[in-house]
């Protein structure tokens, strides 16, 4: 099968001995969408970077549609990339902007009109075409930007932090039309952002780094459900972890020994041995919060096998959604959001309260 973008244990170390990318491996299809995720030093942007020929490569293989390019200058690889500052220059319109890519492909003058302003009106562009781009807004600087990468029509753009400069509103109105565009396009996009949102809501899959290593590839509802990694399970989403160890299966799940006696999960991967250390990851979603006086019976029929006892300490509401701060029995203090309908009237600050959910919504990851 021809990938559009194949990394074959990749790796990068700087000159002082410093590991920054450790034997990355990805293939990537045509028309995907891909993001880099991960917290500040981590080697995404080093990774895409490598991508688009900035950094050089120490170990492995880069490949673009079954071509090894890591010692491909940048301006002869079919990649285009987006800087998260968009690096436009300010003393030239928008229309000249788009069209230096171009120019410097040295594509005839006649046939690069035609792209700019076919890219241009796509974008919504034209009617600020003749204007400097020191005058327009944060959104349309963006649309410059990728103008400017598109109308040269790479097979791969990198995007390194592209939104991270505007503001929340602007932001998510341009997630959507960069997803959108994507779409439309049929073009391969790889995409370094640090932000979760922008991640789970725009990409195809994702890949989650640490420390250089890549830690979990996998489309974005599988991510958030079902973390591979301690590492993937407290960067995603917001987790509560029970340790404890595996004592065998119970009920077609698997049965943990904890500080709150036997919880069920399911396995994050394969059959883990009884004795082994685990951790229980339970998504805030999945969690129940029910008053202490429901009988027990009625919980686990109606909310899952699990069961949890708590005391509510904080009832916030936020617009229509209630955040619910509890103390476990260990001491962790655990805070969950729910619809304010779904616990209108039946939890009160300062009371005892149960916390419930289905063994299939936990996974639980070995040790």
């Amino acid at each position: 099968m021809a990938y559009d973008l194949q990394l074959s244990h990749i790796g990068k170390v700087y000159d002082n001995g410093t590991p920054a990318v450790i034997d990355f491996n990805l293939d990537v299809d045509k028309g995907e969408f891909i993001a880099f995720l991960g917290p500040s030093g981590c080697g995404k942007t080093t990774t895409l970077r490598m991508i688009a020929g900035f950094e050089s490569i120490t170990s492995g293989d880069l490949l673009i549609r079954g071509r090894r390019v890591n010692d491909l200058q940048p301006e002869k690889r079919p990649t285009s990339m987006i800087f998260q500052n968009y690096a436009l220059f300010p003393h030239l319109t928008v229309r000249q902007n788009v069209m230096f890519g171009l120019e410097v492909k040295g594509l005839p003058a006649a046939e690069a009109n035609r792209k700019v302003d076919r890219i241009l009106d796509k974008l919504g562009l034209s009617d600020v075409a003749d204007i400097r781009p020191t005058r327009l807004s944060g959104g349309q600087r963006q649309r410059i930007a990728l103008a400017r990468s598109l109308v040269v029509e790479p097979d791969i753009l990198l995007l390194d932090e592209p939104l991270g400069a505007l503001d929340a509103n602007l932001r998510k109105s341009i997630q959507n039309e960069l997803k959108l565009l994507q779409r439309d396009l049929g073009i391969t996009f790889v995409f370094v952002t640090h932000a979760q949102s922008e991640a789970l809501a725009l990409s195809d899959r994702i890949v989650v780094m640490n420390a250089g290593r890549v830690e979990q590839i996998s489309p974005p509802r599988e991510l958030y459900t079902r973390p591979q990694s301690i590492f993937v399970a407290r960067f995603i989403g917001a987790n509560t972890l029970i340790s404890g160890s595996v004592r065998g299966t119970q009920g077609g799940h698997l049965a943990v020994e904890t500080a709150f006696g036997t919880l069920l999960a399911e396995p994050s991967a394969g059959m883990p041995a009884a004795g082994a250390a685990a951790s229980i990851v339970l998504p805030a979603e999945a969690m129940h919060v029910l008053p202490a006086t429901m009988p027990e019976a009625e919980i686990r029929a109606s909310h899952g096998a699990n069961l949890v006892p708590c005391r509510i300490t904080r009832l916030q509401l936020v617009g229509h959604i209630l955040q619910i701060g509890m103390v476990l029995p260990n001491g962790e203090a655990v805070t969950l959001e729910g619809h304010a309908d779904k616990y209108r009237d039946t939890l009160s600050a300062g009371s005892e309260a149960v916390v419930a959910w289905n063994p299939s919504d936990a996974t639980l990851i070995v040790q």
